[in-house]
């Protein structure tokens, strides 16, 4: 018997992963961006309309927040919804994540030691959850978010079903 016989997470390689999240997370990651750099960008603006002794600084600073805000409520998200996949097969778990530092991860089936479900009010609004994955890694969890709710259900049962299944003690 080889070494990739008794150990079936030895068989796993690194590649990227087929799925990618729902249309849907564009307009999330838009909405938490917009929750971000929208609010002090008005702050900034409504002191520099009230002050006049301060207002050269505030509308400085609202010119930072407009250079810096725009920028990241328009490219962050598509650029996002161009990284971020998933997979799932009978051995493993695929992502690839990130906006500026991009990270492929996998992890074994054999390895898995929780997987929980996230839907908070603003993925509720857009029909959205995420599903992180939890490894005996130092790397810490793998983390799949802007799935369709369904999807994220349904990845949620099969990996719980697969890794009962899996031979090893996740550790």
């Amino acid at each position: 018997m080889s070494t990739e016989d008794r150990h079936p997470a030895a068989q796993v390689r690194l590649r990227p992963p087929r799925h990618r999240v729902e249309r849907r997370a564009v307009g999330w990651w838009s909405a938490q961006a917009a929750i971000l750099v929208v609010p002090p960008a008005v702050v900034l603006a409504v002191l520099a309309a009230q002050t006049a002794a301060a207002r050269p600084w505030l509308l400085l600073g609202l010119a930072v927040v407009a250079v810096l805000g725009i920028p990241y409520l328009v490219v962050m998200p598509q650029w996002r919804y161009r990284v971020h996949r998933w997979e799932n097969t009978d051995d493993a778990v695929y992502t690839a994540a990130g906006w500026l530092r991009q990270e492929w991860r996998v992890a074994p089936m054999s390895r898995i030691q929780t997987v929980d479900t996230v839907r908070g009010p603003l993925q509720r609004a857009f029909g959205l959850a995420s599903v992180t994955v939890t490894t005996a890694s130092a790397a810490g969890p793998l983390r799949i978010d802007g799935l369709d709710h369904r999807v994220a259900a349904e990845l949620v049962e099969r990996l719980t079903a697969t890794t009962q299944a899996a031979p090893g003690d996740a550790t």
